[in-house]
């Protein structure tokens, strides 16, 4: 059997650079998961000393707090600026962006729909910034239950598939006099998902690498499922199973955005042993 991977995966510049500010700044604990990948976060514990926080009142003055890359809630930003804690950024600027467009175009009177799972923190943060709220949706059903201003602004998760993004924007344009709709899936999103799109069309198994709790894996997953039944998603190598790929001719490989090297290479050569 053949084991290819997908033209691009893994680590985005966003995680990348967060992992970089977490090694930088030892003895320091991330307000929230940093990324969805937990055996990276036990890794950065254990050789960086990097910990930990779920409830981010337990910082003090003088603590050391690294944001997550999804972004947190404005006004807990602003709660840990101003008790003293030396708060340090690694929200991606690709989070970064729709936390500007959300406060701009609430403060300019648009009604902003987010497009997104309303419970992810990044999109939790987003919300937070539009002054005068926002409205989250998952599909376009949801759009059609709420009543918007005659302006809107719609902003999308960094990691929602475009094809589900376009279709609340073509839903929302005849039925509004101003629709402004802001591309805010990232460049390394589109990249993965038609890597994988492609791939997952020729395989005969694909293996999705990645948090069982992060969106874009799962954005992944779901596009991997649409073009090739078998497929399956799993964390790292313990989840193999070697009967997938019994008289397969080509396994595919991908990851998400917070999946790191090491954890790939780990399932490579788990499959590789798994079928000798």
């Amino acid at each position: 059997m053949k084991i290819e991977l997908a033209e691009n995966y893994g680590f985005c510049f966003g995680v990348k650079r967060a992992i970089k500010i977490a090694e930088e700044n030892t003895n320091a604990a991330t307000y929230g998961p940093l990324i969805h990948n937990s055996k990276e976060i036990q890794r950065l514990d254990k050789d960086f000393k990097v910990g930990l926080v779920e409830d981010f009142t337990t910082f003090k003055s003088g603590d050391k707090a690294i944001v997550r890359t999804h972004g947190i809630v404005k006004e807990e930003l602003a709660a840990l600026k101003s008790s003293g804690v030396d708060v340090v950024d690694a929200t991606c600027p690709f989070v970064t962006k729709p936390q500007e467009i959300a406060q701009e175009m609430s403060e300019k009177g648009y009604s902003v729909v987010i497009f997104g799972d309303e419970k992810h923190p990044e999109i939790k943060g987003v919300k937070s910034y539009a002054t005068h709220g926002a409205i989250v949706v998952s599909s376009v059903d949801d759009v059609k239950d709420i009543k918007l201003h005659e302006r809107v602004a719609l902003i999308a998760q960094t990691t929602r598939k475009v094809e589900d993004y376009m279709s609340i924007a073509n839903y929302l344009i005849p039925r509004h006099k101003e629709v402004r709709i802001f591309n805010t899936i990232c460049n390394a999103t589109f990249e993965n998902q038609e890597a994988i799109r492609k791939l997952a069309k020729k395989a005969d198994v694909m293996i999705v690498i990645g948090g069982k709790n992060s969106s874009n894996t799962k954005q992944l997953f779901s596009i991997s499922k649409e073009n090739c039944s078998e497929s399956y998603h799993i964390e790292d190598e313990t989840e193999i199973e070697s009967e997938w790929f019994k008289n397969k001719a080509l396994c595919g490989i991908s990851a998400g955005a917070s999946t790191p090297d090491w954890i790939i290479q780990n399932v490579i050569n788990s499959i590789k042993n798994s079928i000798v």
